[in-house]
């Protein structure tokens, strides 16, 4: 009878980031430029590997889909607190937080799965170079791709719909810059065991599992580039996964960091979260930009391409 007389949260208040008052302008251009950067790195690594047919190779599939992983993840808290940061609203509807855990979770999942298949395309490439293209056709990486976007929908909808079947009567401060799983289920006029030691679990395995099949690849490949005769070969080898292991080390990194870490205080956890949720997206096509030859010049020959294409309209129009 007494949970009848409270009324269920329509909406939430976002608190942002602690101790930071006064400094929300510089919050603002910092969050900012970030978040464009990232659209535009993402947007330009997604567009040359689509326009150079040099690049429609595995690899360079699954990095087009780490680049939408990027885009994606820097959306979901992004512009939300930079419409808090300018002052307008601190409110997020019922809807509107949903969404948030749920792409959280989903984007979350799907890059880790993602790190996971680009590990094993490398042991494919360096361990089995001469079956390369027979073993990773395209049906193939469809599949692993397809079974990635899938199984990550079927984990972010597990654990959003385990959060809001919690009742939420009392108070809708969360606490955070925005709607995760934790910050919000304190919130819950019920015991919140199963929805934590669930998340804790899903996630703490998730992580675990894709980090040691990483690492089970890169010690199949080192020990082949180690058995090579070559020294240019050798070279080659561990420059293709060098992007690739920056990449991982950016991700499981601060995972590591929070899981293994609990007394971490409140203000260095967020400040790690910082990091994975808005720098890491950022980062990533600078990172496999700055070490890939081919990369570098899809992207050249995309911005000669925009120029030719733009001096053929200027001289029809003459």
């Amino acid at each position: 009878m007494e949970m009848e007389n409270h009324t269920v949260v329509p909406e939430f208040i976002l608190l942002g980031i602690p101790n930071t008052k006064g400094h929300e302008t510089l919050l603002f251009i910092g969050f900012l430029a970030f978040y464009l950067c990232t659209l535009l790195g993402n947007l330009l690594i997604f567009s040359a590997i689509l326009a150079d047919s040099r690049l429609h190779t595995p690899m360079y599939f699954f990095l087009c889909n780490l680049s939408v992983v990027d885009l994606g993840f820097a959306s979901i808290t992004t512009p939300k607190f930079l419409v808090s940061l300018s002052g307008k609203s601190r409110t997020i509807s019922l809807g509107g937080c949903m969404s948030q855990v749920f792409f959280y979770q989903f984007l979350g999942c799907t890059e880790g799965l993602l790190c996971t298949i680009m590990a094993y395309d490398r042991y494919v490439a360096i361990c089995h170079p001469l079956r390369y293209l027979i073993i990773m056709n395209w049906r193939v990486c469809a599949i692993l791709a397809a079974g990635t976007w899938i199984s990550s929908s079927f984990h972010a909808t597990i654990l959003t719909s385990l959060t809001f079947t919690l009742p939420y009567c009392g108070s809708n401060v969360v606490d955070y810059y925005f709607c995760d799983i934790f910050p919000v289920a304190k919130l819950a006029c019920a015991d919140t065991y199963v929805i934590e030691t669930v998340t804790f679990t899903n996630t703490g395995v998730m992580a675990m599992t894709c980090f040691l099949l990483i690492l089970l690849s890169y010690v199949h490949i080192v020990y082949s580039i180690l058995k090579m005769n070559s020294a240019e070969g050798r070279r080659k080898a561990a420059s293709t996964c060098a992007s690739h292991v920056t990449v991982v080390t950016l991700f499981f990194g601060p995972c590591a960091v929070i899981y293994t870490q609990p007394q971490l205080s409140k203000v260095v956890s967020i400040a790690v979260l910082i990091f994975c949720n808005v720098a890491t997206p950022m980062l990533n096509p600078v990172i496999y930009t700055l070490r890939n030859k081919e990369v570098k010049e899809a992207l050249r020959k995309l911005r000669w391409g925009h120029r030719i294409i733009e001096l053929e309209g200027t001289l029809g129009g003459i």
